[in-house]
């Protein structure tokens, strides 16, 4: 079962985000061999037009256990700060028999500050 927790992102500025990821017995989780994926988008059901791809990147060494995530100013400013998003973060990897595991790590809400300064 994925964390749940709420972002804040300033419209208009680059983001990045740094996730720590744990075992449930509190050890580090060792990510090599795994991918990450992040996106964001207005409601569970929109399209695939209003979806925004997190820059998603395993930090090195990928035994720390560290994702970021990361928007561009570009990106940000073109998010409505009307709107509320909703975003979800999955980590994969293959098991011994070559079958890809999907786990969802993170996952809730992304509310938009608004920019003065455009």
């Amino acid at each position: 079962m994925a964390y749940y927790e709420d972002l804040t992102i300033d419209q208009g500025s680059d983001v990045a985000i740094e996730i720590h990821l744990l075992e449930k017995n509190g050890s580090v989780k060792n990510l090599v061999g795994h991918n990450v994926a992040a996106k964001m988008k207005r409601s569970y059901s929109s399209d695939s037009a209003d979806t925004v791809d997190f820059g998603a990147i395993i930090a090195d060494p990928a035994t720390d256990g560290i994702i970021t995530l990361s928007l561009t100013n570009q990106q940000t400013d073109s998010l409505n700060a009307k709107k509320k998003y909703v975003y979800d973060v999955e980590i994969s990897y293959n098991d011994s028999d070559g079958n890809t595991i999907i786990e969802r790590v993170l996952e809730g809400l992304v509310n938009i500050t608004p920019s003065v300064t455009r």
